[in-house]
């Protein structure tokens, strides 16, 4: 009885101690934030595309509209091969090119006869968006379809009657397949065309013609789980290419109404808008091989488990999603060498990031909000819990003391995204010998998002951290970690011969000494006097990287120690800052200096020489470069 006594006044005094002590407040969402479904679909990180249909029978990329139906005829077609091949890759869903611009439709729709119903496969009686959503409810994966507005072979395309047309069929494939995780409106939009035989070009107005918001109503009554991709979103937005990759600075964001199918910068969607009010998170398609379709000429031209190793770090390690493609062969199965290196590539990253060298440690960090929100919730494995700092702090320091010395070399970083992207600038650290070092990587570390991958040189440590620099409010960190993923082949110091540079001069320069920064021979130097150096790039350009070579002599005359640079569309006002910072180890490791930042439109860039090594000295430039 004393003992129940006792654990009752133990429980009561907890009741009332808890109730004394005010509860930590979360941090206020900063807008735009994402929808739960928009969280959920980021979250899959990969899945495939499936591009099928006349254009594989006809060796076509575009088909023109006009191919004949029954060339179509896939006599081992089975989409349970192909799911099982994108399970086995570790990809979460599949998305059908239902109908591509030639207007062929891959079910046997009431619509129009130019359509499976009319070629030999299964003597007109299949249906492949049924047999393909079927074999992913089969293996507990997503499906979803792709239906181009464009189409080259109705002869009513450009006028009002092919709308009503459009979203007739777009009503079937919503409401017949079962659910679907996305809705994919191509870009590509008017053109040349067979259109029933006319054969000729047909202009539409790009931002209205198709009255996208009756099909975002449409959507939102039959498939409201469902995202929607086009190059401005709503859902999700074009990446700006279709190589596979966004930009190392990736904003979840648009400016709300601006970007449009056909949008003229289509380069600024891989880095999205940092001022932007609208989230709209980037995918990254791109194919395994060349084309979108299949051609048998391709076989040897798959990419490899390292290219789409590289891409995954490019794509998902960038804050975006990655949307592989898989041309289905003439058989109708994913040729064997497609699907062995996606499945090897799923094996790697796996590999790369088995052992979490974080997991379970308790950080150090400059700053916490209290109560739930601690350091500790960035180690923790939960997704949903987040260390958060006090809503006055924009930048803090959080510091991992590891068990022991260990080799690390990528890093894996998440921001709680419900509550809005906030990280604008952070610098990763090791520690040597009592010293803090930047670790060595080949990109701008500014933004994070759902998830930021770091790939960087092999450090031995102990002890890592990262100062978050700079963000747009209090920061709310839900995951961090570290690996060593074995010794790969990436590259942090590029040879001269091997710099890649946008075209520039220096007005300011005779042109026979600025020759000898852009000839790619780390024996010429360019000398310049003064403090201050001119690029001008000849046409206003996207950058987001200056590198530079010092001079290579006996003497390594030159050398530059501190530095600002400079950016403007005038050269008599190139004085937007853009970066500065130390070149580390200059005097006894004069190798290439690689400078990275925020994505910026310039003509002209500043070079100022803050601190030489050896004062009055000219700046020696062996080789320099601007991407």
């Amino acid at each position: 009885m004393k003992t129940q006594t006792r654990l009752l006044l133990i429980g009561t005094a907890l009741t009332l101690f808890n109730a004394c002590t005010p509860s930590v407040k979360a941090p206020e969402a900063i807008l735009p934030t994402p929808e739960p479904k928009q969280v959920e679909w980021q979250k899959m990180e990969t899945y495939a595309f499936v591009h099928f249909g006349l254009n594989t029978f006809n060796d076509r990329e575009w088909g023109y509209g006009d191919s004949d139906p029954k060339t179509f005829n896939p006599t081992k077609l089975d989409c349970e091969q192909w799911v099982k091949t994108f399970v086995d890759a570790g990809m979460k869903g599949v998305i059908l090119t239902a109908k591509h611009h030639d207007g062929f439709c891959l079910w046997p729709t009431k619509l129009t006869e130019y359509c499976i119903r009319n070629t030999p496969y299964k003597n007109g009686k299949g249906d492949i968006v049924r047999e393909l959503s079927d074999a992913c409810k089969k293996y507990g994966i997503k499906f979803a379809v792709y239906l181009s507005p464009w189409d080259r072979h109705q002869a009513n395309y450009g006028t009002p009657e092919y709308v009503d047309y459009f979203y007739q069929q777009l009503h079937e494939l919503l409401f017949n397949y079962g659910s679907v995780f996305e809705i994919w409106f191509d870009g590509a939009n008017g053109g040349d065309g067979w259109y029933g035989g006319a054969k000729d070009t047909r202009t539409i107005d790009r931002k209205n013609y198709y009255d996208y918001p009756r099909a975002y109503k449409m959507i939102d009554e039959l498939q409201p789980q469902a995202v929607i991709f086009s190059d401005g979103g709503p859902g999700c937005r074009w990446v700006g290419n279709e190589n596979g990759f966004a930009g190392a600075t990736n904003w979840s964001f648009l400016r709300a109404g601006e970007v449009f199918p056909g949008y003229p910068h289509y380069k600024e969607l891989q880095y999205g808008h940092a001022d932007g009010n609208q989230w709209v998170p980037a995918e990254c398609d791109v194919s395994i091989r060349p084309g979108w379709f299949y051609h048998p000429e391709e076989d040897n031209r798959v990419k490899t488990v390292e290219q789409l190793t590289d891409l995954y770090y490019r794509s998902v390690g960038h804050n975006a999603t990655l949307l592989l493609n898989f041309p289905v062969d003439r058989d109708g199965l994913i040729h064997p060498t497609d699907s062995a290196n996606a499945v090897n590539f799923h094996k790697n990253i796996q590999k790369e990031l088995a052992h979490n060298l974080l997991a379970g440690i308790t950080p150090k960090a400059s700053d916490e909000r209290g109560g739930k929100f601690t350091a500790q919730a960035a180690t923790d494995g939960n997704w949903d819990t987040y260390w958060a700092t006090r809503d006055s702090v924009t930048s803090a320091t959080i510091e991992f003391t590891l068990p022991q010395t260990e080799k690390i070399n990528r890093m894996m970083i998440q921001e709680y995204i419900p509550l809005g992207q906030r990280v604008k600038s952070f610098v990763v650290e090791y520690n040597k010998e009592s010293e803090w070092f930047p670790v060595k990587l080949d990109e701008e570390t500014t933004t994070v998002g759902y998830k930021r991958l770091l790939r960087f040189e092999t450090v031995s440590t102990n002890q890592l951290r990262i100062c978050f620099t700079d963000a747009r409010g209090c920061l709310c960190i839900n995951n961090i970690e570290a690996y060593y993923g074995g010794e790969m082949s990436d590259t942090f110091t590029l040879k001269a011969e091997e710099l890649k540079s946008y075209p520039f001069t220096l007005p300011e320069i005779n042109e026979t000494e600025a020759q000898k920064c852009t000839d790619k021979e780390s024996a010429t130097t360019c000398f310049v006097e003064g403090n201050t150096l001119l690029i001008d790039l000849g046409e206003e350009r996207t950058v987001s990287s200056f590198h530079y070579l010092p001079d290579q002599s006996e003497y390594n005359k030159g050398l530059i120690s501190n530095y600002e640079l400079f950016a403007g569309t005038d050269a008599n006002a190139v004085d937007r800052p853009i970066a500065k910072g130390e070149f580390s180890n200059i005097k006894h490791n004069p190798i290439l200096q690689s400078v990275y930042f925020s994505p910026v439109k310039a003509r002209y860039l500043s070079l100022k020489a803050v601190r030489m090594v050896n004062e009055n000295e000219p700046m020696g430039l062996a080789e320099i470069a601007i991407q």
